[in-house]
């Protein structure tokens, strides 16, 4: 392994590991207000919200992520919308991981008993009061698993920022892909780079859950 197409674009990949981080960090708490938002639309006793919570999630969820982000890049400026390569690919990342951070959580609801809902309505909270008090944070720590794993996958889907110069890893490995000529060294270091952001990320996720199985 050549370590020197590691040293001499030090700066670049250190560039791309920032904002490949920034971008996770944006993609994670936004898709998982939205997917929680989107969750308690699909259930609702609102046939117009559960309408909206559905049609998202089956739109965003059955298409691929590259079309989601081209939407945003290419799309939007054909009705005056510029966004640049990291904005548009993020924004994409955060809707796509959202409508599957939905559905965990949906599942989650519904494993919690009815009965709780109706008493807590039953004793003066209103249904949004109930949802957000009682029945989600019983839910999520249900569904801790597969958020877990939505999240890792966010973080390696991150890299599609790269497609529409999104300033993320794999933009600067491409660049330097371009100078270097080094194709196996240069993502292999890309790769070293993406573990040392999600190995942490698989184990906080492993302690937290059982640190909630304890709690429980």
């Amino acid at each position: 392994m050549d370590f020197s197409v590691l040293t001499q674009h030090w700066a670049d990949y250190l560039e791309g590991f920032l904002y490949t981080i920034f971008a996770s960090l944006l993609g994670l708490v936004g898709s998982f207000i939205l997917g929680t938002l989107i969750a308690v639309f699909r259930i609702s006793p609102v046939k117009v919200l559960r309408g909206v919570g559905t049609a998202y999630v089956e739109f965003f969820r059955n298409i691929p992520l590259l079309l989601v982000v081209f939407i945003f890049y290419l799309g939007l400026p054909s009705v005056g919308i510029q966004l640049n390569g990291f904005q548009a690919g993020t924004l994409g990342l955060t809707i796509y991981t959202s409508s599957f951070i939905a559905e965990a959580i949906r599942a989650g609801i519904q494993s919690v008993s009815t009965g709780q809902l109706e008493a807590a309505i039953s004793s003066g909270l209103t249904y949004a009061q109930a949802m957000r008090f009682i029945i989600l944070p019983q839910a999520i720590k249900i569904v801790i698993p597969p958020i877990s794993n939505q999240f890792l996958n966010l973080v390696k889907n991150s890299s599609i920022l790269g497609m529409v110069a999104g300033m993320d890893l794999m933009y600067f490995a491409d660049q330097v892909n371009l100078e270097t000529y080094n194709t196996m060294d240069t993502y292999i270091f890309v790769g070293m780079f993406y573990l040392i952001l999600t190995f942490p990320l698989a184990y906080a996720t492993r302690v937290l859950e059982r640190r909630m199985a304890r709690v429980g």
